[in-house]
């Protein structure tokens, strides 16, 4: 089963990629700025919104990667935000007709703190798998308190967030486990050298999800990506700095 994308606007293809427990509304008021000069493609994950009816037969990156270059344009600039930043690095690496610009934003080939690896503690996403048993929107209001954080405007960005994926149908418990296993096993650091587009590397600051010091060990595994830090942002830095992000988006596709 395909999945279904959203198309508006008009040249250089632009495709968004949420992250985990949202869908694409939250890329909602970035899009139809940037749609007045580009052609932008919005796509729910398997399991998310629009998408929550949609899966492969086994929720893993290989397959989620599948579904998701089968409805991307051709030399896209493929913005991915946290766990749809894994997916844009996979589209990326298994699909470089697909990706003629990478933008990964709030993301790393790898999501789970090692001991020579900044990351989230593997207990904090251990939580989140077993609490998704009982309460699935406590889990997705708690993930949203810790994405958040750090942020200046925590609450208005929680509440944004909120209000912007609240219009898309909710996702299912399928696609919220299986995206969580993939923050916990997927290490693309060995991989992500062989990415062969440009690539650009957002990151806040404030970030307790994907840390600062995680910018510096990914510019080591792919030097020839270009890394640009909200000082003031945590990990969504898209909602906080719309103005700051959609300006240093552009004027990195207009070069």
């Amino acid at each position: 089963m395909s999945l279904i994308a959203e198309q508006y606007g008009h040249g250089p293809s632009l495709v968004f990629l949420h992250g985990w427990g949202l869908n694409s509304g939250v890329w909602q008021r970035l899009a139809t700025r940037l749609a007045k000069a580009y052609r932008v493609t919005l796509i729910d994950l398997p399991g998310f919104g629009v998408n929550h009816d949609r899966f492969p037969p086994h929720y893993d990156l290989d397959e989620l990667t599948d579904m998701v270059a089968g409805v991307c344009p051709d030399d896209a600039a493929i913005v991915g935000w946290s766990l749809g930043g894994l997916v844009a690095q996979k589209l990326a690496l298994s699909y470089p007709q697909r990706a003629g610009r990478l933008i990964c934003v709030a993301s790393s080939p790898r999501f789970v703190a090692e001991a020579d690896w900044p990351g989230i503690a593997p207990n904090v996403l251990e939580a989140f798998a077993s609490q998704l048993h009982s309460d699935i929107d406590a889990t997705i209001a708690r993930f949203l308190a810790i994405q958040a954080m750090g942020s200046r405007g925590a609450k208005s960005d929680i509440q944004a967030i909120k209000l912007l994926m609240g219009e898309r149908p909710a996702p299912a418990a399928q696609a919220l486990s299986g995206g969580l296993r993939l923050l916990q096993r997927t290490d693309l650091r060995q991989s992500v050298a062989n990415i062969a587009c440009p690539t650009l590397r957002l990151y806040g600051r404030n970030d307790s999800l994907v840390p600062v010091a995680v910018m510096e060990k990914v510019e080591r595994l792919q030097p020839s990506s270009i890394s640009m830090l909200f000082p003031g942002a945590s990990h969504a830095p898209f909602i906080s700095h719309e103005e700051e992000f959609a300006r240093a988006l552009t004027d990195y596709l207009q070069r």
